[in-house]
């Protein structure tokens, strides 16, 4: 595949913080229209030719590609300090990282899980292969960590989420999951399947390495709870902790932080 367009850089620069913070906009051939992207890059990237792993890091719902870098700032410091590289694709109002059955401008499982990485590759010293490429996110993105981390484990070879929303079947409303899938009935096989709750049951011949978290005033604490007990009957590795914690910033400018320390340690694992 071609490499993808840029159309424009440095929309967010930080010049106090060591680490490089750009705004991309990267044409989407699926959705045929340029969609905003994060990119963190540690300190020294352009004075050398190493080449670094990546962590794809996802929004929740009704947030957008800059939510981590404004919310959470320090994860410039996490870059620079686990010497990796971090993007924030933007996922959609309420996609869900779905190719929606029912709506053609929404196909975040084709842009997040292929035209991204595709992209990124092509364009900056990367480590371009899935030892070098995980991902994961908040809620929505925790979602869609999991769900893009195990239908796509050629492309990452590990995947987190943070207070997931693991269990899209049972969020009929509020939060765009009709929107994206349509009627219960006429796409039963798209409710029951394309929750990251089923997802998983498809395990994919590259094992993956996990880890999950989730506050324990966490509305969604029952869907995490679910996957990790799924998980274990399937004899599945994984790591998965519960905190003292809401729904919120809060929570997750803290959980980033046990996250990014589980994927420099993989990253050390695996590619030796």
């Amino acid at each position: 595949m071609k490499p993808i367009v840029v159309f424009s850089f440095l929309l967010i620069a930080l010049s106090t913080k060591a680490a490089s913070v750009d705004t991309l906009e990267i044409f989407s051939n699926s959705m045929h229209r340029k969609v905003k992207t994060v990119l963190v890059r540690p300190s020294g990237y352009n004075n050398g030719d190493k080449r670094y792993p990546v962590v794809y890091l996802l929004h929740g719902a009704f947030g957008s590609y800059s939510n981590w870098i404004t919310k959470v700032p320090h994860i410039q410091q996490l870059a620079d300090q686990y010497q990796l590289m971090i993007v924030c694709p933007d996922g959609g109002y309420t996609s869900w990282y779905w190719d929606s059955p029912i709506d053609s401008t929404y196909r975040f499982e084709t842009f997040v899980g292929t035209e991204v990485p595709q992209y990124i590759d092509a364009n900056y010293r990367t480590i371009a292969d899935r030892k070098g490429r995980v991902i994961t996110g908040l809620s929505m993105g925790g979602h869609g960590g999991f769900f893009l981390g195990f239908r796509h484990a050629e492309t990452f070879s590990a995947i987190g989420s943070m207070s997931g929303a693991l269990n899209s079947t049972v969020i009929t409303q509020g939060y765009g999951v009709e929107k994206r899938l349509g009627d219960t009935a006429a796409n039963r096989t798209y409710w029951r399947d394309w929750s990251a709750l089923a997802a998983v049951e498809k395990y994919p011949k590259d094992s993956v390495a996990i880890i999950f978290d989730c506050g324990t005033e966490d509305g969604v604490l029952f869907m995490n709870r679910s996957m990790h007990e799924k998980l274990s009957k399937m004899k599945v590795p994984h790591e998965y902790t519960e905190r003292p914690g809401k729904h919120d910033w809060k929570y997750w400018e803290n959980a980033i932080d046990y996250q990014l320390l589980f994927f420099r340690k993989h990253f050390d694992k695996v590619l030796r």
